[in-house]
């Protein structure tokens, strides 16, 4: 397929986006004086931010690239949660499937930053696993909407709670019969629940931790091909896409391995790339396009977004004007 048909083929597309959604709030400000009370700096409050996080970043990028994002999630019943759904309705995100839950708090993580640079993170949460009525509510509004038609499923995880083993697994069931394609971004603690999805993207250190191995991939490529061998064998799924940070990304569809190395960028800051290249990759596997397409453009629109400071989408338009340049 041709990467102009392929974008445009993106246009419209319904994912559904389950996962731990949460709030970035920023405090920035300026350090001019040490605390008299404490060995701490004092910062002068300048501006306060909040910001769609966690698997709300995965949807913002979705809907930059063109689809209908559809969100999954559980929030807390508190204002901060009143505050994020607005946020998300407000960004374009559906969000006729989260559950408002009195039993947990709205994630929220502060970061306190002093001349664009963060000297302490915030962090308001509960991590314990949904509780049995918030689950089969949960189950509930994703049969809703899997009825409706959905192209495909994304499940985000940032060891929140929501995605437990036994949803994670249900979730895959439920897809599969549909012949519905499901991405994985997971995290350590469920690691291996995800059996039988489509695409598992983990990046270095997961696939490490997950499989509990070390190696130097660089002066040896062959660990890390028989590390993402052994973790499909294990895991069922179709393709597996390790992103290796500045080292740009290697991809395993059963037969072969393709290791795509990162375009040369000014990075600014890393921070949400992930998000962005799971939406990216997510999208080319509905669409259709070719493995070796969906490793590069994966590639491509990780460096694209770090180029920017803090979190940020994917710009479509020059995403795709620099792949028509380099990808061939």
């Amino acid at each position: 397929m041709h990467l102009t048909e392929l974008f445009e083929a993106f246009n419209g597309k319904r994912v559904l986006v389950i996962g731990d959604v949460m709030t970035d709030a920023y405090i920035k400000g300026q350090v001019t004086r040490m605390s008299p009370e404490a060995p701490v700096p004092v910062v002068d409050l300048q501006e306060q931010e909040q910001r769609i996080g966690g698997a709300g970043n995965v949807a913002l990028n979705l809907i930059a690239l063109g689809a209908n994002a559809i969100l999954a999630s559980v929030i807390g019943q508190d204002n901060a949660g009143k505050e994020l759904e607005q946020m998300l309705q407000n960004a374009g995100i559906q969000t006729s499937a989260i559950v408002v839950s009195a039993h947990r708090k709205t994630t929220i993580k502060t970061r306190v930053l002093s001349d664009g640079k963060q000297m302490l993170r915030i962090d308001s949460e509960d991590q314990h696993d949904l509780q049995p009525d918030e689950s089969n509510l949960l189950k509930e509004n994703i049969l809703a909407l899997l009825a409706e038609g959905i192209d495909g499923v994304l499940l985000e995880d940032y060891n929140k709670g929501v995605l437990t083993s036994d949803l994670i697994q249900w979730i895959i069931t439920e897809a599969n019969s549909r012949n519905i394609p499901i991405a994985v971004d997971p995290k350590k603690k469920n690691f291996f629940a995800y059996v039988g999805c489509t695409l598992f993207k983990p990046n270095l250190k997961e696939l490490k931790e997950g499989l509990r191995i070390d190696f130097n991939y660089q002066k040896d490529p062959s660990a890390l091909q028989t590390a993402i061998e052994q973790l499909q064998n294990k895991i069922n799924s179709r393709y597996t896409l390790v992103t290796l940070s500045e080292h740009g990304v290697q991809l395993f569809d059963g037969l072969k391995h393709q290791h795509h190395p990162a375009y040369r960028r000014n990075i600014a800051d890393v921070s949400g790339a992930g998000d962005t290249v799971i939406a990216t990759t997510t999208l080319c596997l509905i669409c259709g396009a070719s493995p070796e397409q969906m490793a590069a453009l994966a590639n491509l629109a990780g460096g694209l977004v770090c180029e920017h400071p803090g979190v940020v989408s994917i710009d479509k338009e020059k995403f795709l004007q620099e792949a028509l340049q380099l990808i061939r």
